[in-house]
């Protein structure tokens, strides 16, 4: 993952990552914002894997992200609840 101009002019060039995946768009987060929701649980990382974004279909790499972490996506629950 890069933001880096260098790496889009290598691949213009025909140099640079074998397999890329281009996205564009925009998040914002206050500062602290992002490290204070995941130390609050609020969101889930998953190690890198390189046939999840290169090998899976568009539709199918959520639940391929989740297969990483030992999680059936069928077996998720839509409703949260506190004990």
């Amino acid at each position: 993952m890069t933001t880096s101009r260098d790496v889009l002019a290598a691949m213009a060039r025909g140099e640079g990552p074998a397999d890329a995946f281009i996205a564009l768009g925009y998040a914002g987060w206050e500062a602290g914002q992002l490290e204070r929701e995941i130390l609050e649980n609020a969101w889930i990382s998953v190690p890198v894997d390189a046939g999840v974004v290169f090998d899976l279909p568009f539709n199918e790499r959520w639940s391929g992200a989740w297969h990483l972490l030992g999680v059936e996506v069928g077996q998720l629950s839509l409703t949260a609840g506190h004990a």
